[in-house]
């Protein structure tokens, strides 16, 4: 997945860089920065950085990763926050966009990042977070290479729900959640199977994916049960496209690579919009596209959904082609649906309401 958010020790990432929010002189510090040196082995990464010190803030530098996982490590000091009137955000912009040019240089393939100036250097966690996610998704944007970029993010603080964005999302839950089954110990494992997971059992309470080929209708009779209609908000800013339905999605037994290179044509999107919107790399993509029986995982249908701007009943109708259905009954579901009937169709932002609600997210 081009993008992730993810709950992990960055000096245990198997990634080709992982970036350091250093300070300016380079020395070893505390924290995340203390964590990396020693992981690294403190001395060798230190002797090193003597030698590319001091930096501008803002600023990154590479460095090998000696003991770590990772092949490199990538330092880049992060501003301090001063009140947020002092450049702080077009310096912390640089320092991912920067980093991300390095990697990118190094023919680097992934990178992992913490949350850069979150913690003594003051910079609020919600903010900085969108900061980080709106500034990798522009270069992943323009990037003509695939580059997996993970963030990792410890401190829940980073998602407190504050914006009134947060109350409408919690509100729809509560009104379309159907929560029956939450608190039993199956409630988990019951939404992991609804959302196509394989081999999913009671105890196997995972996150781990890997799409996977599947009969282009077997699974229609097994799927969820699709959620009743409910008197769900117009998508802002948009009208009805219903004609999809009439003209594309009129046979749902052809298969899915057909129907979905229909839908992009007529919407008038490239294949390169839709991939990278939808937070999938070209080569899965490309898979998708050259059909052979492989179906995607529901995750992935409906970040293309997403992708394509479809409304509800059109992502019905496009998961039904994989096999799929929405439902009440899965959080994930309820959520995904909460930003498609309000026209909000920004993957990225899905995926971090969706990891505030500790949900799978949308994409590979």
């Amino acid at each position: 997945m081009p993008l992730q958010l993810v709950r992990q020790d960055i000096t245990r990432m198997q990634v080709e860089a992982i970036v350091n929010a250093a300070n300016t002189r380079l020395l070893m510090g505390g924290g995340v920065c203390g964590a990396i040196f020693r992981a690294a082995g403190a001395s060798r990464l230190q002797a090193t950085c003597d030698r590319l010190a001091p930096i501008h803030t803002g600023d990154a530098v590479a460095t090998p990763g000696f003991d770590l996982p990772a092949r490199y490590v990538i330092h880049t000091a992060g501003p301090i926050w001063q009140g947020g009137d002092r450049g702080e955000e077009r310096l912390l912009r640089a320092c991912y966009r920067n980093s991300l040019e390095l990697a990118s240089d190094l023919g680097c393939e992934s990178i992992a990042f913490p949350l850069i100036s979150s913690g003594i250097y003051g910079y609020p966690k919600t903010e900085a977070l969108h900061v980080a996610i709106d500034e990798i998704r522009v270069f992943l944007a323009r990037s003509l290479t695939d580059l997996d970029v993970y963030l990792c993010i410890f401190d829940r603080a980073a998602f407190e729900a504050g914006t009134e964005l947060d109350r409408q999302i919690q509100s729809y839950i509560d009104d379309h959640y159907v929560a029956e089954h939450e608190g039993r110990p199956s409630s988990r494992a019951q939404e992991m199977r609804e959302l196509g997971y394989p081999g999913i059992t009671v105890e196997q309470d995972s996150y781990a994916e890997e799409e996977r080929p599947q009969p282009p209708r077997a699974m229609s009779a097994s799927a969820p049960v699709a959620c009743q209609a409910s008197a769900a908000p117009t998508p802002l800013g948009s009208e009805s496209s219903r004609y999809l339905d009439d003209e594309i999605l009129a046979d749902l037994d052809e298969p899915f690579d057909v129907i979905l290179m229909r839908i992009i044509d007529a919407k008038g999107y490239s294949d390169v919009e839709v991939y990278k919107r939808a937070n999938i790399s070209r080569k899965l993509f490309s898979k998708i596209r050259c059909g052979n029986g492989y179906m995607p995982s529901k995750k992935t249908v409906l970040a293309l959904a997403i992708a394509l701007r479809l409304d509800i009943d059109e992502t019905e109708d496009l998961l039904a082609c994989a096999g799929y259905a929405l439902s009440h009954s899965v959080k994930f579901d309820v959520i995904v649906e909460f930003f498609i009937a309000h026209g909000i169709f920004d993957v990225f932002a899905i995926n971090e309401s969706l990891f505030r609600y500790d949900q799978p997210l949308l994409g590979q």
